[in-house]
């Protein structure tokens, strides 16, 4: 069964992202588009409601919606969120990665 995992600080920051934009219902959209800088860029967004095939995954009260052909690339991986002096964002632990660029968000599986 595949899967998508979201770590609970990263649950708490979507959870205040959709606080902020003054959002109830619907979930997160995690998807994969052409494109970036390593060919494959995440897609990460607000939707009001699942499309009929999605995969749907819930964490607490967030709901995360994957599509199909994204699924490919995104099953087993981990959305975290990591603070640091440097950065703070989310970030993708994403075992099809074959490689990553610098800013996080683009991959080549």
């Amino acid at each position: 069964m595949a899967e998508v995992h979201v770590t609970p600080k990263a649950v708490q920051k979507i959870r205040e992202a959709f606080a902020k934009q003054g959002v109830s219902g619907g979930g997160l959209r995690l998807g994969v588009q052409g494109g970036g800088c390593s060919g494959l860029s995440y897609l990460f967004r607000y939707e009001p409601k699942p499309r009929p095939s999605d995969h749907i995954f819930r964490f607490e009260d967030v709901e995360v919606y994957v599509d199909p052909k994204s699924m490919i690339f995104l099953d087993g991986m981990t959305l975290d969120y990591k603070e640091s002096l440097m950065h703070s964002g989310f970030a993708f632990d994403n075992p099809h990665a074959a490689k990553s660029c610098g800013c996080g968000t683009s991959f080549s599986a």
